[in-house]
């Protein structure tokens, strides 16, 4: 934690899950207080749980909650963009610093629509939600440096993070890390499925599933190795393993995957296209 962001005033422009995430995440490391957390939200439930859970404030109108503070998260969905833009032009202050985790929306975009140059881009994913997420940022070069710092800590509290200067790698993580969760997924729940097949109790199956990808994917963290160095691990001449594998590959396992985070891609740019 950084001696700049600690008392930072924070506000959100959208208190859906993600935002929430975020709050979550600067409060459990002190980074800001409650009193100093605002959220613009147009569903009153959903204020009142803000304010009762985190003890934040909570407004109806965004402008309201912006006023005064240091970050301004864009936490919105892509196609309320062209509502949200144009409201908030003209009353961002030089002091603050808008942080926008919106699919698909580039930093020209932010920036011609906010009529503010002081933006940064962050793409982060679910597992946030358990500060185990992974979050890929980047800054306007007319960032200020106590503004990028702060940032640092804030996505810091999610999980991993990774500063990027190409904007492009922005939407190349929407596919992969972002959208990558829904894959995984599906996967657990393709075992999962699997497993109730062959006649497992689905609890069972689950466990079994939950701690086979958790435990796979520490492996190749920790040991550095290629993952097909490790699969080979498991691959014995004439045994199960291959006979599955073979099975995956005609099916078009790998291509699949690929194919759609492609799909994912492309989607992410076609977003940051839109009038």
């Amino acid at each position: 934690m950084t001696q700049q962001t600690s008392g930072a005033a924070i506000s959100f422009v959208g208190g859906g899950v993600m935002a929430e995430a975020i709050i979550g995440g600067v409060l459990h490391a002190r980074l800001a207080e409650p009193r100093n957390v605002r959220v613009g939200e147009p569903v009153e439930p959903r204020r009142d749980y803000l304010r009762d859970t985190h003890g934040v404030k909570a407004f109806a109108d965004n402008l309201d909650a912006i006023d005064g503070t240091d970050l301004v998260f864009l936490a919105i969905k892509p196609q309320s963009l062209p509502y949200a833009l144009p409201a908030l032009k003209g009353h961002l202050g030089a002091g603050q610093t808008v942080v926008s985790i919106i699919a698909g929306a580039t930093m020209d975009t932010l920036v011609s629509g906010l009529g503010h140059r002081a933006v940064i881009r962050v793409m982060p994913n679910t597992p946030a939600q358990i500060g185990e997420g992974m979050s890929v940022w980047t800054a306007s070069p007319r960032t200020p440096q106590t503004a990028v710092d702060a940032t640092r800590d804030v996505v810091g509290t999610l999980g991993a993070q990774l500063q990027v200067d190409d904007e492009k790698i922005i939407d190349m993580a929407t596919a992969l890390s972002a959208s990558g969760p829904a894959y995984v997924f599906m996967f657990i729940e393709a075992l999962i499925d699997a497993g109730v097949y062959l006649g497992m109790t689905r609890d069972v199956a689950r466990t079994l599933a939950l701690q086979t990808v958790l435990g796979s994917a520490r492996l190749v963290e920790q040991t550095g190795r290629h993952p097909a160095e490790l699969k080979d691990m498991v691959t014995s001449p004439g045994g199960t393993t291959i006979e599955a594998a073979l099975a995956l590959e005609r099916s078009g396992f790998r291509a699949s995957v690929i194919d759609a985070v492609v799909a994912a891609y492309d989607k992410s740019v076609a977003l940051g296209n839109q009038k």
